[in-house]
């Protein structure tokens, strides 16, 4: 299938006001299609690695590669671009613009990337939100919609661009099991059917039962993958 993520030797501390090692000497790839998940006790290091597998923290040892591209030593402007470009993002935290539509909201990163014209982006917004069955809610204010509605219009949005790769850090963190499951099977649909290469930081040891693999963190170390 091809990898799509490639990490080697990566390390990390933090120096404040003593060094410490965060990550150390991580290395893993993830394929194309692939639905992995990371798990680890809290302070284990998975969310730092997380940034930086995002290329939101550059401050690290080590080598990493998306699609075939080294982002190591990129300068910021082309790692923003491939950002927007290749890699979705869903947090904890939907971060949803209250002032906007939910359809505005998913077309943010489309206009941002500029690909398309806007009323493509808008067609292309619609289909994301029919693929995770809440097309319903396009006009309504991101702050009228529920909690499990409005992660659901986030990973809407980490699809508009296409990505390579969707990261995410505690997606269901914050949802209820019911919730949590309709995000697991969005997920496990966009893997399975879409090929979508999905990378999730979790700590819902069921969530990440289910997916097609599980890399294992503990104290900056991968102990399983």
């Amino acid at each position: 299938m091809g990898i799509i993520l490639q990490a080697n030797n990566i390390c990390k501390s933090f120096h404040d006001p003593v060094t410490v090692q965060v990550l150390n000497n991580i290395s893993f790839s993830i394929e194309k299609g692939e639905f992995v998940s990371v798990i680890g006790k809290s302070g284990c290091g998975k969310s730092t690695l997380l940034y930086i597998l995002s290329t939101m923290d550059t401050d690290y040892t080590g080598e990493l590669s998306i699609d075939d591209e080294l982002m190591t030593n990129q300068k910021e402007a082309r790692l923003a671009q491939i950002r927007n470009e290749k890699i979705g993002f869903v947090f904890q935290f939907h971060y949803l613009l209250n002032e906007f539509s939910v359809l505005r909201n998913v077309m943010l990163p489309g206009l941002k990337l500029a690909r398309y014209d806007e009323k493509e982006i808008e067609n292309r917004a619609m289909e994301k939100l029919r693929l995770l069955g809440i097309e319903n809610l396009a006009h309504k204010k991101a702050n009228q919609i529920s909690g499990g509605e409005k992660q659901r219009v986030a990973i809407a949005r980490a699809l508009i661009n296409d990505p390579h790769i969707i990261m995410g850090d505690e997606p269901t963190g914050n949802l209820d099991k019911k919730n949590s499951d309709i995000v697991f099977d969005i997920f496990l649909k966009l893997a399975s059917d879409y090929k979508q290469t999905l990378l999730i930081v979790t700590h819902d040891q069921d969530f990440a039962a289910r997916t097609q693999r599980i890399i294992e963190m503990e104290d900056g170390k991968i102990i399983r993958q």
